[in-house]
């Protein structure tokens, strides 16, 4: 009995553990329905948070175009009425040639085309005695060259003259001077002017002796006069002597009669012929009078003559060695004549110094772009990097090399030391802007509240709050930010989403 006690003892203690075992299984495998429903859902979402930033916020227009230097235009030679013929075009610049004003651009037959800034091109001969807005423009030339024309008044003198010769001769050159032409022209005029002279001379003097032959002849009439007067009264009184004389003849008073009546009719004959005697020498003064005149008046004019080429034939500036440009320094961008062509027509092709970017922009975009507007330039696989400025925005589509589709527009290089001429480049213009730094949150940070108004969540110390704001500008995926309740500080977080954990497997 003991024994078999014994055994039934461990065989229920063997079932009661067994049981113990089943129901703790049992229990752990079993889960109430909340337990269940805690251990199915998905885990919390993460926020996402980014920082509040300080930023300039600009709308921009971007675009492309290709860099060439501005202002292109033709250099061309005119012939000079100074010289017989053209010349020949003896040197000329390489391409890419840089000048200043006052240089050398090239020769013709051993002769300079010189350059200078102005806006009226040249298309005469300048020289002494001219007058007009081309000498006046040589003459600021010369003055901001450091050569003294006197004044700037338009008209080429002496003074001007001699700056013009300086300035030849500090370039290398000898300043032209008269033309074989004139110098014959002036000896012509030098040679009549002294025959003038000396036939001027003998018409005075011969003026002056028919004045003297006029007195002469009145002083002759006179004389003339009065003895035939003395013969009248002579033969008058011996006529009345013969009358009151008893003793006198018939005959011999019928003779005295007679011979007054000849010296009476004398008299009349010789006045007569005085006063064609004194007209004709009244005349032949007047004559000489007027040769006199006429000589002065030949010897005036050949000295004015003389004067006004011996003032215009002094140092010149053909119109073949100058050349009046909009826009200095200037560079070579292409021959278009050559060595030994015959120096007329076109010959250069320059541009000026500063950078210009050629683009285009849609007839949606152009209204938005306007001169004066600053323009970031740069292309990242170069890198090559500019500013510059708007010039010009064309009024209608399709000029300048556009399509119908779009604006042609100009944008002026600032300065810069990387050659960008030739290449396409990314233009772009910022055609809105905050113009400072304002506060800013990316646009998925704002949210609506159950008011209507804008809000972004921010994060403080592990806890989430809404901050209620005015929202401003937005561009670039920002948008500024006025906080009208709490505060917002550059370097908060705010939330622009939630990122989803994975779930535990």
């Amino acid at each position: 009995m003991g024994k078999n006690r014994l055994v039934t003892i461990a065989l229920v203690l063997g079932l009661v553990v067994v049981v113990a075992v089943v129901s703790w299984i049992a229990g752990a495998a079993i889960q109430s329905p909340a337990e269940a429903a805690a251990r199915t859902a998905p885990p919390l979402p993460a926020p996402i948070l980014v920082p509040v930033e300080q930023r300039v916020l600009s709308a921009d227009i971007v675009t492309r175009g290709t860099a060439r230097f501005g202002l292109p235009q033709t250099v061309a030679i005119a012939p000079s009425a100074l010289k017989a013929e053209a010349g020949m075009v003896t040197t000329l610049p390489m391409p890419g040639t840089q000048f200043a004003e006052g240089q050398a651009l090239l020769t013709t037959s051993s002769r300079p085309l010189f350059v200078l800034y102005g806006e009226i091109p040249a298309y005469r001969d300048l020289r002494p005695g001219l007058a007009g807005n081309d000498v006046r423009q040589l003459e600021e030339a010369l003055a901001r060259l450091v050569y003294d024309p006197g004044p700037v008044d338009g008209l080429f003198d002496a003074q001007t003259s001699a700056a013009v010769a300086a300035w030849y001769t500090a370039a290398g050159w000898d300043a032209f001077g008269p033309t074989a032409p004139q110098l014959a022209q002036q000896q012509r005029l030098e040679t009549a002017l002294a025959a003038a002279t000396k036939a001027q001379t003998a018409a005075q003097a011969a003026a002056a002796t028919d004045a003297l032959a006029v007195d002469v002849a009145r002083a002759n009439a006179e004389l003339a006069n009065q003895r035939a007067s003395a013969d009248v009264a002579a033969t008058r009184a011996e006529v009345a002597a013969l009358q009151t004389d008893t003793n006198a003849t018939a005959a011999a008073q019928a003779n005295a009669a007679a011979a007054l009546a000849v010296a009476e009719a004398t008299v009349d004959a010789v006045a007569l012929a005085g006063k064609l005697t004194v007209q004709e020498a009244v005349d032949a003064q007047q004559r000489a009078a007027r040769d006199a005149e006429d000589a002065v008046q030949a010897v005036a004019r050949l000295t004015a003559e003389l004067a006004d080429l011996q003032a215009t034939i002094g140092v010149q500036v053909p119109l073949d060695e100058l050349v009046f440009l909009p826009a200095l320094p200037i560079r070579v961008e292409g021959l278009i004549g050559r060595i030994g062509d015959r120096a007329s027509g076109p010959i250069l092709m320059v541009t000026n110094n500063q950078l210009a970017v050629d683009a285009s922009l849609p007839l949606d975009e152009a209204p938005l772009v306007k001169p004066g507007m600053a323009v970031q330039i740069d292309e990242p696989e170069l890198g090559l990097k500019a500013t510059g400025v708007v010039e010009r925005v064309a009024t209608t589509p399709g000029t300048d090399g556009a399509d119908g589709y779009h604006v042609y527009f100009e944008t002026r290089v600032d300065e810069t030391p990387t050659s960008l001429a030739g290449f396409s480049l990314r233009l772009t213009i910022p055609v809105e802007s905050t113009g400072g730094a304002v506060t800013a949150v990316p646009i998925a940070a704002l949210s609506l509240g159950a008011d209507g108004a804008s809000r972004v969540q921010v994060e403080n110390g592990g806890t989430l709050a809404y901050v209620t704001v005015e929202p401003g500008f937005s561009a670039d995926g920002f948008v500024e930010v006025t906080p009208l309740d709490g505060t917002l500080e550059p370097g908060q977080l705010v939330v622009v989403g939630y990122e989803q954990p994975l779930a535990e497997e």
